[in-house]
């Protein structure tokens, strides 16, 4: 029997980097069933983090409706200490207000995680200054040499499924995105429009916050640059061509 082995993904980048190259490909091996999916996780730090505890299992719903990537249902919740932070591409970093900083070696392990593929999207719930800072300062501190910079909106990020040409989110306290950029690529993105708030859905199926201040349509357009996200922290060279705009510009009307 022939065996067809599936795609290098990110995921797998990631280990390769922290386990080194035979424990890389042992793992390959037994790359089957649930853990050929992608797992998002949300990052645990000393702060009011778990506000939006429902954000990242909706919006791996939503991203199994409209997408072909196969997404765990059911996100994890890591600290920068667990070795299984290396086991998801896309970690999402949400907290009201401020957080205390990482120590050294938590610093060191996002700087790894990031330099390895990983992607962090940074979200803040109010918007304000406290998470503000706080941001800058373990993105300043985990890798110095890149420094946040505003997204361009031509960036290939905004048109990776949908084409996007505005902000979603529970709010716009910002209308654009800020990211971190090693090697030519989006490590990591920045927003202070509460995407997390605007995704958030309870077990009854009710939207848990309110968007502002328009409403359903920016829900949408707040899933729509979630699902631009994954796909772009999930795919290893994301060209920033014209190939696939045609069949964008067809989806989109």
């Amino acid at each position: 029997m022939r065996v067809v082995s599936s795609p290098v993904t990110r995921r797998d980048l990631l280990r390769w980097g922290a386990l080194g190259l035979a424990s890389f490909w042992a793992r390959r091996a037994r790359a089957f069933g649930d853990s050929s999916k992608i797992t998002f996780a949300q990052l645990e730090v000393e702060g009011k983090f778990g506000s939006r505890a429902h954000a990242l299992r909706r919006l791996a719903f939503e991203i199994m409706e409209r997408t072909s990537l196969e997404v765990t249902p059911l996100p994890r919740q890591l600290d920068l200490s667990n070795p299984d932070l290396f086991d998801t591409p896309f970690l999402y970093l949400s907290c009201d207000g401020g957080f205390a900083p990482f120590t050294e070696r938590d610093s060191a392990t996002l700087r790894r995680f990031l330099a390895y593929g990983g992607f962090l999207l940074a979200d803040s719930v109010d918007g304000g200054e406290a998470f503000d800072g706080a941001i800058r300062r373990e993105l300043a501190r985990a890798v110095p040499e890149a420094p946040l910079q505003r997204i361009p909106g031509e960036h290939v990020l905004y048109k990776a499924f949908y084409l996007i040409d505005h902000q979603g989110g529970r709010q716009i306290v910002a209308p654009y995105l800020e990211g971190v950029v090693l090697g030519g690529r989006l490590t990591a993105v920045y927003s202070r429009n509460d995407l997390g708030g605007a995704w958030s859905r309870d077990d009854r199926g009710d939207w848990e916050f309110e968007v502002v201040p328009g409403g359903e349509q920016q829900r949408e357009g707040a899933f729509r640059l979630g699902v631009n996200l994954a796909m772009y922290a999930t795919c290893l060279d994301y060209k920033d061509d014209q190939v696939h705009l045609p069949f964008i510009l067809k989806r989109r009307r």
